[in-house]
């Protein structure tokens, strides 16, 4: 028994170490869409569950109040079955040889900070090769708004709003849970973001079934997303063409601006930085909204803008992976 203990602590890892291996093998490897066209992401059969169960139990012609209550199950379903899930990863890990390369592989595929830097400089490339037409079709894959209505500056802020507020929930949220829950926190929180992206919406269809989802990730991104607006400031600091102050002040200001309870944090962080104005009136396929600017720069932002915003995004990644080797270190 004491050499079966012995062989069994050889093989356990710290998972915050993992963690930082995760992050600095996916900023090199990426997304790994050739293996994915093999087989499905993760984010891809949980998608696919909720696709199920909302075709299912999100029918027109039940009661709305009915319809919040199935829409509460399945948050609950879900989030159980990703809970052990989740556990059982982080357990096959800690007690089989080479377990631990599972959850890493899981743990690379389910943040977005390589894919997030390639979708958004893809669209600051498509501008500049093929024009306005380009940089439409490259900023549809990342926004939800109509982009045919959008000029040259409008497909610019988009792209760097994605960037700004992705960075919160695709990058720095992941990685919170995973440092206070590990794999099981993780997979949970990208079940919680999937079912917002998915059923999470206002519409008609979704406003009673989506409420515990949309309302759960506004919940799971309240910290994070805080946090991510505080690691674009940090990031300001060290580049010579931001405005770190005007981050700052801009981020605490504008954050409540917002529609979102949490997207303000790192849009207001990154338009301060960058000294530009994010947000404001702005058309989607439902219809215009007239939202107020967050930023007291310029509207009309530019193809440099752009560059200097993914500048930002690497070194707010560097800060979030500091953050990671911080709390392991300590």
């Amino acid at each position: 028994m004491v050499g079966m203990d012995s062989l069994l602590l050889t093989q356990t890892f710290d998972p915050l170490w993992l963690l930082l291996a995760a992050l600095a093998l996916d900023a090199y490897v990426g997304d790994m869409n050739r293996l994915f066209n093999v087989i499905k992401h993760p984010v891809v059969w949980i998608g696919e569950l909720i696709s199920f169960l909302d075709n299912k139990l999100n029918r027109a012609n039940r009661s709305e109040t009915n319809r919040a209550i199935r829409g509460f199950l399945v948050v609950c379903f879900i989030v159980s079955v990703c809970c052990v899930i989740g556990f059982a990863v982080a357990w096959f890990g800690q007690h089989y040889p080479f377990g631990w390369a599972l959850e890493l592989f899981l743990v690379i595929s389910l943040i977005a900070q390589r894919s997030l830097f390639t979708y958004v400089r893809a669209v600051g490339v498509a501008l500049k090769e093929d024009g306005l037409s380009g940089g439409r079709v490259a900023v549809s894959h990342i926004v939800g708004r109509d982009p045919d209505q959008l000029d040259e500056h409008g497909v610019i802020r988009a792209a760097i709003e994605s960037l700004a507020e992705n960075f919160g929930d695709g990058v720095v949220a992941p990685v919170f849970w995973y440092v206070l829950f590990g794999f099981p926190g993780l997979l949970v929180y990208k079940a919680v973001n999937t079912m917002d992206s998915m059923i999470g919406h206002k519409s008609e269809k979704y406003k009673s079934f989506g409420f515990t989802a949309a309302r759960l990730d506004d919940i799971l991104n309240l910290i994070p997303a805080r946090l991510a607006g505080f690691w674009i400031f940090f990031a300001s600091c060290f580049l010579p063409t931001t405005t770190p102050l005007k981050s700052l002040k801009t981020m605490f200001r504008d954050a409540r601006k917002h529609r979102s309870p949490n997207a303000g944090w790192p849009e207001g962080a990154m338009a301060g930085a960058l000294d530009i104005s994010l947000a404001g009136p702005r058309k989607y396929r439902e219809g215009q909204i007239n939202d107020p600017w967050i930023g007291e720069g310029r509207a009309k932002v530019t193809q440099k803008d752009l560059k200097r915003a993914l500048r930002v995004y690497i070194v707010a990644c560097l800060v979030n992976a500091a953050f990671v080797g911080l709390v392991a270190f300590i």
